[in-house]
């Protein structure tokens, strides 16, 4: 098995949390190859000016970091935490947090720096959608414990504490567009949870949205007869053969418990259709 088939297999096997590491690995890989094109077209204009004749970059900033460090520390977490939320959610609910947690540090940044009338360095990066994700699942689960090397157990709701922290010391800064997509991030989480825990689902229109956009490329690549003929005619031999098998099996016990004279004739002549 080759490099790319390995790399395949294991997209296919991984979570969603996992999933997304690897396409942000490839964006950072893409990036620090090409940095200004990369920049240009897909990280989030502070000018909102900018960002109309790009509106991808509303969600696409999400996958461009141009430090090591940057993306270490959020695809760590990441892999952790991600993992974690989804033990206790679907992964339909994770790409929930992630994306829109994306967009609401998105317009976060986008607002202040309009109101401000200010202009920074285009936003770039998955911390206000691993904050959202770490968040979220802090104030589902504040008291659970994790294992740190060298430091012991510590409880959830302490280091999304100082992850959100770290953040909010940051907004002092002159150049706090990242800070402020965090600590958006970080009050989209909280609000999800408590939304999700009254038994409202605040994301459900994006996943309606997802769906939509799935069901519509998948039916753009191959027309829609065939599949549904194909599909239906595999379907029914299947659900035939198995219903039969299923059959022969129950007689073939009989005769092994009772023997063949126990069959009725009509298993005896469906036996004998079965196999001819």
């Amino acid at each position: 098995m080759n490099l790319l088939s390995e790399i395949k297999l294991a997209y296919a096997k991984a979570s969603v949390a996992e999933k997304i590491i690897y396409v942000t690995i490839f964006f950072y890989l893409c990036t620090a190859l090409f940095t200004s094109f990369m920049v240009d077209w897909f990280a989030l204009p502070s000018q909102l000016s900018e960002v109309i004749s790009k509106p991808w970059t509303i969600i696409s900033y999400v996958f461009i970091h141009d430090r090591l460090i940057h993306v270490l520390s959020n695809l760590i977490v990441l892999y952790y935490i991600g993992n974690l939320f989804l033990d206790f959610y679907s992964e339909k609910t994770f790409i929930n947090f992630y994306f829109l947690g994306t967009l609401f540090g998105g317009i976060a940044f986008l607002l202040v720096y309009y109101l401000t009338d200010k202009i920074g360095i285009p936003l770039g990066g998955a911390s206000a959608a691993v904050t959202a994700i770490f968040v979220g699942i802090a104030t589902k689960l504040p008291r659970y414990a994790i294992q740190l090397r060298l430091i012991g157990s510590v409880q959830l709701w302490v280091l999304a504490a100082i992850w959100v922290g770290l953040s909010l010391i940051q907004l002092t800064n002159q150049n706090n567009g990242g800070a402020i997509a965090h600590t958006a991030g970080a009050l989209f989480g909280f609000i999800y949870v408590k939304q999700l825990e009254k038994g409202n689902d605040i994301g459900k229109w994006f996943e309606y949205f997802v769906d939509y956009f799935l069901n519509f490329t998948s039916k753009s690549k191959k027309s829609p007869l065939k599949t549904v003929h194909r599909s239906h005619k595999k379907s029914d031999k299947e659900e035939v053969s198995k219903t039969k098998q299923r059959k022969i099996n129950d007689i073939l016990d009989k005769i092994s418990k009772s023997g063949y004279e126990s069959l009725s004739q009509e298993e005896k002549d469906f036996l004998f259709r079965s196999g001819k």
